[in-house]
């Protein structure tokens, strides 16, 4: 186990990791020496990394990256997210990502210091957010409030966060190393797409996890397969360090930065030898030390804190249709009696200052301070009681937060894209917004059609994880003559978090304009409403039908026409001015 007794630990809501000063100092004066011309640019690169503070594709600004353990946010913290997004943030706004952590982009790097500072005042740490380490610890955001789960993962999640936070073996992996605890076998976290990933199991009244490793999506999507199909507590912290380990080892992977991921190391050796390699890693006498979580384990008793009865609330008034609306897409009975959860449809994933001051106030009213992030790029509010739902959703529309369609198909997922991604190839939040837009226009009404999900990426990595989405675009570019212009590969058929495990989305055979992405989608659900049977879902209609159908519904779509006055528009990509070309950088590590 990790050197890390001079670390106290606490319980203290929004605590889970602990803040080192001295790291904000020393990247303050490492910021100012590197400015100074001190620093050899690629040395510092890697230093500013470690600390969660990322190069963007334009020159001399900054993405801070906020580290949130399962999602889980204080209202001190989202009035920090609003400060920095007010004084620092350009564009005023935060993002949230499907990793549920939030971003800040176009900071300059002695303002991220400053902004660095902010943050670590509520107990945010940025610490090993970006870099070759073991990333931000994700979770189920209703972990805890589950009717139907075995025991809360919170603390083992949290117990987990806290043992490989400055590990000395996790701190030059041969490349990222992402990791999430589910709640339950719905998977909502989605395990399957992770390096390594953590089920609740209980075997003769004992818990443990069933862990899976070796999953990811970008160029090699893989879903992760089981390496333990039980471990009990006392031993999940030395199973993921035997994983870690063989990991770190596998000096091959660092020769090719694109296949560095532990999937390729699994792919190619196969799952018996990599099973054989973590057995034998576990006779070495590291593993004989005690690996039980219990000093590191994050209790927060929500319930303790959670909002007492008051005498009366408010009601209705006129506006019941619409709140109904949000209630029955937006809200979710806990397991305890009397409470729910609220998840806020966060468009794109933004959130603007007063946004963020207004969740805070919320949070304080009316759940007890608890609330977390999702892989969605919402925030889900904890521990409402059912008597205040109405007075929430009065407060959230005040600041335009209570759309109705999380998780359905108005809820469309992208990454940041060439907003201000090095790898970018297209403005994947440029086609998210027009998506959204067309889909809003269909006023659609079907409970079928609005399972379906849309996400999109603004290149092959999948950080908009469309190999698992319903209907997923990510970026490429085509080209006419002389002229570029920005396209989208075209995906159907993923999915996820239903109880069936991860579902990798089949792609078609077509290369599709990038203007042309709102109309693709309105005619693949016209295709779906028109010639299913009946309750068929759109996946069990793809199922049956197979691709060319969808294939043949936007093959006219795919010809981009003649780059002339009368076409330009479709060399211009969503939300841009210029006509496109092609710029791509390269990513200091990919988010």
């Amino acid at each position: 186990m990790p050197d890390t007794e001079t670390i106290v630990y606490t319980n203290e809501p929004g605590a889970v990791l602990p803040i080192l000063e001295r790291e904000l100092t020393d990247f303050t004066t490492e910021a100012t020496r590197f400015l100074n011309g001190e620093w050899d640019e690629t040395k510092f690169i890697g230093f500013r990394l470690k600390q969660g503070v990322y190069g963007q594709r334009q020159p001399g600004v900054q993405m801070i990256r906020c580290k949130l353990p399962f999602g889980g946010v204080t209202p001190d913290q989202m009035d920090a997210f609003g400060e920095v997004a007010e004084r620092f943030a350009p564009l005023r706004k935060g993002h949230i990502t499907t990793r549920q952590n939030f971003q800040f982009h176009h900071i300059p790097i002695l303002k991220a210091a400053e902004a660095l500072k902010i943050l670590a005042r509520t107990g945010v740490s940025t610490r090993e957010a970006c870099g070759n380490t073991v990333r931000n610890v994700t979770g189920d955001p209703w972990a805890g409030v589950h009717t139907d789960e075995l025991f809360d993962p919170t603390p083992y999640c949290g117990a987990f966060a806290r043992y490989w936070l400055r590990n000395p073996l996790s701190q030059l992996l041969p490349r990222k190393f992402k990791v999430a605890f589910t709640a339950t076998d719905q998977d909502i976290a989605i395990t399957g797409l992770h390096d390594l990933g953590f089920i609740p199991r209980l075997r003769d009244g004992q818990k443990g996890f069933r862990i899976v490793v070796g999953g990811g999506l970008s160029i090699m999507p893989r879903e992760a397969w089981t390496l333990r199909e039980f471990s009990p507590m006392d031993e999940y912290l030395k199973i993921s360090e035997a994983v870690i380990r063989v990991f770190e080892k596998a000096d091959e992977l660092r020769k090719n930065r694109a296949k560095a991921r532990i999937k390729f190391l699994i792919e190619r050796i196969g799952h018996q030898a990599f099973l054989d390699l973590v057995d034998e890693e576990l006779k070495g006498d590291w593993a004989n030390k005690d690996f039980s979580p219990d000093r590191l384990l994050y209790f927060d008793n929500e319930e303790a804190t959670a909002p007492a009865r008051r005498a009366d609330y408010a009601r209705p008034n006129g506006d019941m249709r619409e709140f109904a609306a949000f209630a029955s897409s937006n809200v979710r009975a806990q397991r305890q009696q009397g409470f729910s959860t609220v998840e806020i449809k966060v468009t794109r994933g933004d959130v603007k200052p007063e946004q963020f001051h207004a969740i805070a106030a919320v949070m304080r009213d009316y759940c007890g301070g608890r609330a977390r992030t999702t892989v969605q790029q919402n925030i889900v509010l904890r521990w409402v009681r059912d008597e205040s739902l109405y007075e929430v959703w009065q407060r959230l529309r005040e600041v335009n937060l209570a759309d109705a369609g999380a998780n359905t198909i108005a809820d469309v997922v992208s990454c940041p894209g060439t907003d201000s991604c090095k790898l970018g190839i297209t403005s994947s939040m440029g086609l998210n917004a027009a998506i959204q837009g067309r889909i809003e226009s269909l006023n659609i009404e079907d409970d079928l059609t609005k399972q379906i999900h849309i996400k999109m990426s603004g290149c092959p990595n999948s950080c908009g994880q469309h190999h698992i989405a319903n209907i997923g675009f990510h970026g490429a570019a085509m080209k006419v003559g002389e002229q570029q212009l920005p396209a989208y590969h075209v995906f159907v058929g993923g999915s996820y978090a239903d109880g069936g495990g991860m579902r990798l989305a089949t792609q078609l055979k077509v290369r599709l304009p990038a203007k042309r992405g709102p109309e693709a989608v309105a005619r693949f659900i016209n295709l779906y409403q028109q010639y299913r049977y009946e309750g068929e879902t759109f996946n069990a209609y793809f199922d049956r039908v197979g691709a060319k159908p969808f294939e043949a519904a936007i093959q006219d779509l795919t010809i981009p026409g003649d780059f002339d006055d009368e076409n330009k528009g479709m060399f211009i990509d969503w939300g841009k001015l210029d006509l496109y070309q092609l710029q791509r950088g390269e990513g200091e590590c990919a988010v």
